[in-house]
């Protein structure tokens, strides 16, 4: 009985061990689940955060992206553009009507004309077609654009009857007339601000453009002929297989009869004479004792030819010395040195006889090593006994 007992309390115990465990296992669950629930809540809010944030980025991009002073500019004044044809228009439309049903058309033309060449403009800008394709465009908007303002300006002084005074339908048609002009000359306007900005935003390549149309003209109109037959050349080959460089080096060479652009037998014979001419004068002329003479006598002659700077004449190199012989003498004189300064006068009277000179120690020079040797050899070669040589 007792183990049976032991038995029973110890799976009680186990039991509420077990349960102890499944309780603390369920309570961690539930916390971790929590602490889950929590971070995903948190990153949720973070993730709404930030999406909010780069929609506010995104909008003030947006915002600063189209109110620039160029889109400003730009969108202001198409809406501009469009409310000066929607005043002008019911204008032309009602004092053509009034006429007659069928002039109804008329009005909406009249605007669209002057609108359609307003872009016409525009797109020969953009294609770079010549001025004068731009000029006449203008011209028909702002002619067409001018007749819808006098109309306008009419049908302003038309109403002056109809619960206006005159000054009041007179400032109506001015109004009526300005705002019909205005349209497509602002449009002009910002077609030429838009062509220099493009044209302002390189200038390198503006200027590049201009420099080498310059050169063309300036090229064209020195060598004529040159361009002519080069013209002919390119007309002559098959579309896109003759370059215009290449055409003019071959007009060149058949001109002028060089491949080289730019020279001509004329400059090359100028050429020709300039390098000799410098080979004459790098050449060095002999210099003697004849010609130093020579330009010694030409310039006493006519000193106002002589250079600034004066002459340097080299000399002609004197002769080598002869071997054996030095520059000083082996032979010199008993008679003493002369006196560098110049000897006193003396009074007049008898004159007196110099004194003899004396030989003294040192007033001769050595003799050359080459004298010694040589008097040695003799003096072996001949031997002398009692004073007499055998």
């Amino acid at each position: 009985m007792s183990s049976w007992f032991e038995e029973r309390r110890a799976d009680k115990a186990a039991d509420a061990k077990q349960r102890r465990e499944d309780r603390a296992f369920e309570s961690k669950l539930r916390r971790d689940e929590r602490r889950d629930d929590r971070k995903e809540k948190r990153e949720e809010t973070a993730q709404r955060r930030r999406d909010r944030s780069a929609r506010r980025q995104a909008r003030a991009a947006r915002r600063e992206k189209t109110l620039t002073p160029g889109n400003v500019y730009r969108k202001g004044t198409l809406g501009l553009v469009t409310l000066s044809a929607l005043a002008s228009l019911p204008a032309q439309i009602i004092h053509f009507v009034t006429i007659s049903w069928m002039l109804l058309p008329i009005g909406p033309a009249l605007e669209g004309a002057a609108w359609v060449m307003a872009a016409g403009v525009a797109y020969a800008d953009e294609r770079k077609l010549a001025p004068w394709v731009r000029w006449l465009l203008r011209a028909l908007s702002m002619g067409a654009a001018g007749f819808a303002a006098h109309i306008n300006y009419q049908y302003g002084l038309s109403l002056a009857g109809n619960g206006l005074t005159d000054g009041q339908a007179q400032m109506v048609g001015l109004g009526l007339a300005a705002v019909t002009m205005g349209g497509p000359l602002f449009f002009e306007v910002r077609q030429w601000v838009l062509t220099l900005s493009a044209a302002a935003t390189d200038p390198k390549r503006r200027a590049e453009e201009k420099a080498r149309a310059k050169h063309e003209r300036r090229r064209r109109r020195h060598h004529r002929t040159v361009a002519d037959i080069a013209d002919r050349l390119v007309s002559a080959a098959p579309f896109g297989t003759l370059k215009s460089e290449d055409a003019w080096t071959r007009a060149w060479a058949i001109v002028h009869g060089t491949d080289e652009p730019g020279m001509t037998p004329r400059l090359h014979a100028y050429a020709v004479r300039s390098a000799q001419a410098l080979a004459a004068a790098q050449e060095p002329a002999p210099i003697d004792t004849k010609t130093i003479r020579q330009r010694i006598l030409e310039h006493l002659r006519k000193p106002s030819g002589a250079p600034s700077q004066p002459l340097r004449y080299v000399l002609p190199t004197p002769p080598a010395t002869v071997l054996g012989v030095t520059g000083k003498p082996q032979v010199v004189t008993d008679l003493p040195p002369a006196s560098k300064t110049p000897s006193e006068k003396r009074s007049k009277g008898s004159r007196r006889r110099p004194p003899a000179h004396r030989r003294s120690k040192g007033d001769a020079l050595p003799f050359h090593p080459l004298a010694k040797s040589q008097a040695a050899d003799t003096a072996r070669k001949h031997t002398a006994v009692n004073g007499h040589h055998h």
